[in-house]
């Protein structure tokens, strides 16, 4: 527990890709709310990029909006030279952002496959080589990866979504192992079904009951919100998780236990 006066962030700098809206935007809040300054990293819209930040400078805290596609590596050094040129340092990278071409596998492009590659799991490794020494000059830091059900569960045409997954849960492990001796820890979440505008608007579109069946068969009774998924990350950016190292946390209200779906 922490028993200082000061929020257990206080002073910490903190990034979050694709942190303009659902999961992101919860975290950026969550991690703010304990007193860091918060990198926002959007890609289309930027509209609710700044409504997040808005939300965090009302908190006392500083918010740096920076747009950039994190698959592209001269937007990827380019979000963290902008970070280095504000603050002058990193203590938290939490890689959220994602994205894919959901496909059953015989109708995969290499453009597809490529583009989902690179935006959910070679961003995070180049990401935390740059990030890297950002946090060794501030004594260490924390990484947190959001990985994904379908990196170890077979979903329908999400097999390369799924396989950037099961390479993102790989990175954790190696790093979480080459940085350790950097005081650098490195983990990662794995929602199961969470209550997004995403979601909410693809179930409209194809099966209005799949909130509801979702939540009948989680033992919890309910699926998880972008809060329950916040909540974890910032305990694993704590100090009280710093003997949590290179593990995929699985936050989804115990969906995934039963074998009867």
């Amino acid at each position: 527990m922490n028993t200082n006066s000061q929020p257990q962030f206080h002073e910490k700098i903190a990034l979050v890709t694709g942190s303009s809206r659902g999961i992101g935007k919860a975290i950026a809040i969550q991690l703010a709310e304990q007193g860091a300054d918060i990198i926002i990293n959007y890609v289309h819209n930027r509209q609710p990029a700044e409504e997040t930040a808005a939300i965090i400078r009302e908190m006392g805290k500083k918010a740096l909006v920076v747009r950039a596609n994190i698959g592209k590596m001269d937007n990827l050094e380019k979000l963290f030279q902008a970070i280095e040129d504000e603050f002058g340092g990193l203590d938290i990278f939490i890689s959220n952002a994602a994205s894919g071409f959901n496909r059953p596998a015989l109708e995969q492009r290499p453009e597809g496959w490529d583009h989902t590659l690179n935006v959910n799991a070679r961003a995070f490794l180049f990401g935390a080589q740059l990030a890297v020494p950002m946090m060794e000059k501030r004594g260490g830091g924390k990484m947190v990866a959001v990985s994904s059900q379908g990196s170890v569960r077979v979903m329908p045409e999400y097999i390369a979504v799924g396989a950037s997954k099961a390479a993102l849960e790989a990175l954790v492990r190696y790093l979480a192992v080459e940085l350790g001796s950097k005081n650098i820890a490195v983990n990662a979440v794995s929602p199961g079904v969470v209550e997004t505008e995403a979601l909410q608007h693809f179930s409209l579109l194809s099966d209005p009951t799949i909130i509801q069946r979702a939540a009948q068969q989680t033992p919890a009774g309910r699926i998880a919100t972008p809060q329950d998924i916040a909540h974890v990350v910032s305990f694993l950016c704590s100090e009280e998780a710093n003997m949590i190292r290179g593990q995929v946390i699985v936050v989804d209200g115990g969906f995934s236990l039963p074998v009867s779906h």
